[in-house]
């Protein structure tokens, strides 16, 4: 299938919402719990209580305009693959070339502090705490913004692997929650960057190698691409 499935922008962003709440809500989950209670301890004193649903609000804003982003990315290529043939005949090395990328960025400065205020949702929370409604809303986001600094290129590799596709997306749902939660994080973090870099590499050399999210081509690829649900026949 092509990157966009074949589906129209609300359905896409539908479909990219479930797949974020699947996949990042795990691994969200202790930032959550922790908001809670220390909304709860905060509202039992007399403070303003802001309810946690706003937060989780504020987190899915952010992930919303990541998809929104994401279809328009998606939408382009494919256009860009119609007119052009040799994106359309060099599809499945682009989405290798995305998964070499989402593994050097394991070893990135940027992806451990954001991995980090992912991994410490108290100090988080302590530093970042604002009063009602609002401030729950601010809060959300940030941490969604932080949240997507430090998983957007696995959410990425979606594409290549398949959005569609239940064993990686399974996968990289269990990931994710061990590199953010489990101790040994850190470790797990620098060994998915080493795999991915070898698979894209390896994708490089034998495309077919990808399950397909992005349609593996060869003669008359910008012929096919026209036809978003069908895989080009070699």
């Amino acid at each position: 299938m092509t990157p966009t499935m074949g589906m129209g922008a609300l359905l896409f962003l539908g479909v990219w919402l479930a797949m974020v709440v699947a996949m990042m809500f795990p691994a969200a989950a202790p930032m959550i719990l922790m908001f809670a209670r220390i909304a709860a301890n905060r509202g039992s004193s007399g403070r303003p209580l802001a309810p946690t649903a706003f937060f989780v609000a504020g987190y899915v804003l952010v992930w919303s305009v990541i998809g929104v982003a994401a279809f328009l990315l998606a939408a382009g290529g494919e256009q860009l693959a119609r007119r052009v043939d040799v994106v359309a005949d060099h599809a499945g090395q682009i989405g290798a070339l995305l998964i070499v990328v989402a593994g050097a960025y394991q070893f990135s400065a940027l992806k451990d502090r954001c991995l980090t205020g992912c991994r410490s949702p108290l100090a988080f929370l302590s530093r970042q705490w604002r009063e009602g409604v609002r401030g729950a809303i601010a809060m959300g986001a940030h941490h969604g913004v932080i949240c997507a600094g430090c998983c957007w290129a696995l959410m990425a590799i979606m594409f290549p692997l398949g959005m569609m596709n239940v064993v990686a997306l399974g996968a990289v749902t269990v990931f994710l929650y061990a590199e953010k939660v489990l101790p040994a994080g850190r470790i797990l973090r620098f060994a998915a960057g080493v795999v991915l870099i070898a698979l894209g590499l390896a994708a490089l050399a034998d495309p077919g190698l990808l399950p397909g999210g992005i349609a593996h081509t060869c003669d008359g690829a910008a012929h096919t691409a026209a036809m978003p649900m069908h895989q080009p026949t070699c």
